[in-house]
């Protein structure tokens, strides 16, 4: 981008002064009119460039940001995961106890309270 406003443009010598010094001027109009044109698309280029590379980066620490997110959450499945597996465990502890101190096995109301048998009422 920098070169093309650094190169010095040689103009074109007309054959002679009759041919018209107009189309030399012509021609020298068109060739900076282009490299104008030129330096503002490598502008525009630059421009959009580091535009994209704003948008990577700032698309990259929200991923990052997510990515942790995911992991603390990940982490807190985890958490409670092993406190239900804890108390499911307590529950079968609790359960087990009961059904020793309370149910003999000869009991007859043993049967009514095992797992999945409707209980039965006694008035």
């Amino acid at each position: 981008m920098g070169n093309y406003e650094r190169e010095t443009v040689i103009p074109f010598a007309p054959a002679a002064k009759s041919a018209g010094s107009n189309d030399a001027d012509q021609l020298d109009i068109a060739g900076r009119t282009i490299l104008s044109l030129l330096n503002k698309a490598a502008s525009v280029a630059d421009e959009n460039s580091q535009h994209a590379l704003d948008m990577a980066q700032k698309l990259s620490h929200q991923l990052r940001a997510a990515e942790n997110r995911i992991a603390e959450l990940e982490a807190g499945v985890r958490y409670y995961r092993d406190r239900c597996e804890r108390a499911d465990q307590w529950l079968h502890k609790i359960f087990s106890e009961i059904e020793e101190r309370f149910l003999k096995p000869d009991d007859k109301r043993r049967a009514d309270v095992l797992p999945g048998r409707p209980v039965e009422r006694r008035a």
